[in-house]
């Protein structure tokens, strides 16, 4: 069953996105390591830390009447 959410800002973005990996049975570590980052770098992108980036790419949307959305389609990952 997928999962399908609307994206506002880097807030819903993050949840959105610590859903999806939840539902991949993978940890923040276990991420990272998959991605060759921290888990702290996972974790700010799940908290949705403001960053101008996404600040200003969000604003764009709005503006320009943009909407984002995201579909999580669970599957397994550890084989």
């Amino acid at each position: 069953m997928a999962y399908t959410g609307k994206v506002t800002s880097g807030e819903s973005l993050g949840r959105i996105l610590q859903q999806a990996r939840l539902l991949s049975g993978l940890s923040q570590r276990e991420l990272a390591e998959r991605l060759g980052t921290t888990q702290r770098y996972i974790w700010e992108i799940e908290s949705g830390k403001p960053s101008i980036y996404v600040d200003r790419l969000f604003a764009v949307m709005r503006e320009t009447g943009m909407e984002l959305t995201a579909t999580i389609e669970p599957r397994d990952h550890r084989g």
